[in-house]
């Protein structure tokens, strides 16, 4: 009798922990996995119909010529929402990988200095984990981009790729989160002409591809292109190049009161006459040059080919900005004219922009066809008188701009926000994620 008494008290013990035990877990992941909700916009203008510019031009935004974005731009709700339970763990590495290179000034505030904003900004948010075993993520900090050449005074990147290999042979030996996963969960930054694949000049990149130690990793990267591309060959999110926020707030204040924009288009910037380099290629196939040859003596066009520290504010005054690609299609142009308030004119095939589902590019910009540049005087004449208020009343809306500046210290809708959004629609690759996944999976077979 005794037996069967314990048998049955044995039977009920176990049924009841089964059912806390599905009760639990569904809790968990019920509120783990609670949908967030995002807002996008979008904006669908005509292309201008006199000057027949290919298919792949198109108009996007405006609003009158005499205004600017706020000086004071308030949090808006149509920022995504980052989900609140994510976790990324920062590696705190030897100063040689990073911290080291800041000795040098320029190292926090050239077009490549994303890889230190998100660092920082990583670093004090609320995401951040200090256990590595409650974290979905793992942030790889590694400066590459601040051994400027004492030649030309550019980044030299030639060291990439082993400073990269070092650093992910120290954490796989010293930490067994890298091995577990493959590196699938590990998060690097390259803000280069051609992202991960480390080069300056795109045949080389190409030729060299990305490395074989980061293809199964997540690379926050610049670089960026519709078609297939070698360097773009692994889990990549696109990320605008850096342009200080301080900077832009400045230029914003010392605005006039009345907005006014007296320049028509504009651009500074190299245009070289004779394009082509010592390799036989053209910089930025050609285009800057031919808008030089087309466009330096128009009236409406505002054209410089030398440096000036003050270049912001002629942004600031510009209704429309040219930004043709170089040797890579991205430039920090489109930031700054975001940011600015200036229609940002978009002159390179096939660019990748950032944040797509937060900013919306065709309703703030204006895309030009490489082929029809000879034609960029008729297309924003047509452009400005069909559609151009409508595309800067999109432009200014203080969101934008935000979306696409790092701050040190995190900021609702920065682009360290856009980063962290764009990092949780990639949650599968998480291994604590699959884990637990694994474990919900027994817990149903088991029950």
């Amino acid at each position: 009798m005794k037996q069967k008494t314990s048998s049955s008290s044995s039977f009920y013990k176990r049924k009841c922990f089964r059912w806390l035990l599905w009760f639990s877990l569904s809790l968990y992941f019920f509120t783990s996995y609670y949908p967030t909700s995002k807002t996008t916009t979008n904006t669908n203008l005509l292309s201008p119909s006199k000057t027949k510019p290919s298919s792949s031009s198109r108009a996007l935004i405006e609003t009158p010529h005499n205004k600017t974005p706020s000086k004071n731009p308030q949090i808006l709700s149509t920022q995504p929402l980052v989900s609140t339970n994510m976790k990324l763990y920062v590696y705190d590495l030897p100063s040689k990988y990073n911290r080291d290179w800041l000795s040098n000034e320029r190292c926090n505030t050239h077009l490549f200095a994303a890889e230190v904003a998100i660092h920082e900004a990583l670093s004090g948010s609320g995401f951040r984990s200090l256990d590595p075993w409650e974290a979905d993520f793992f942030f790889v900090p590694v400066y590459v981009s601040c051994n400027f050449s004492t030649v030309n005074g550019f980044p030299a990147i030639g060291h990439a790729r082993p400073l990269m290999a070092s650093a992910v042979q120290r954490i796989a030996s010293d930490m067994p989160f890298w091995n577990r996963s493959g590196g699938s969960d590990h998060v690097f930054v390259a803000t280069h002409d051609f992202g991960a694949c480390f080069h300056t000049m795109e045949h080389v990149a190409i030729a060299d591809g990305v490395p074989e130690f980061l293809k199964k990793s997540i690379i926050l990267q610049t670089f960026g292109v519709r078609s297939q591309h070698p360097c773009q060959d692994v889990e990549n999110v696109v990320i605008p190049p850096y342009v200080s926020p301080e900077s832009v707030r400045s230029t914003l204040e010392h605005v006039p009161e009345d907005g006014r924009r007296d320049i028509w288009v504009f651009f500074r910037g190299k245009m070289e006459v004779h394009p082509k380099n010592v390799s036989g290629r053209f910089y930025s196939n050609q285009v800057r040059t031919e808008i030089w040859n087309r466009f330096n003596q128009h009236r409406k066009f505002y054209l410089k080919r030398k440096r000036f520290a003050g270049y912001q504010s002629e942004i600031a005054r510009s209704v429309f900005c040219l930004c043709p690609l170089g040797w890579a299609p991205w430039s920090p142009r489109l930031v700054e004219s975001v940011a600015l308030g200036c229609v940002p004119v978009i002159i390179a095939d096939g660019i990748r922009l950032p944040f797509p589902s937060s900013v919306p590019w065709p309703g703030i910009s204006l895309t030009v066809a490489e082929n029809d540049v000879r034609n960029l005087d008729r297309i924003l004449e047509h452009v400005a008188a069909t559609n151009l208020s409508i595309i800067q009343r999109n432009l200014w809306d203080p969101a934008n701009g935000r979306s696409l500046l790092f701050n040190r210290q995190i900021q609702v809708g920065d682009a360290t926000w856009q980063v962290l959004d764009a990092l949780s629609g990639k949650l599968h690759r998480s291994f604590r994620r699959s884990g637990e996944d694994r474990v919900q999976q027994g817990a149903d077979k088991w029950l």
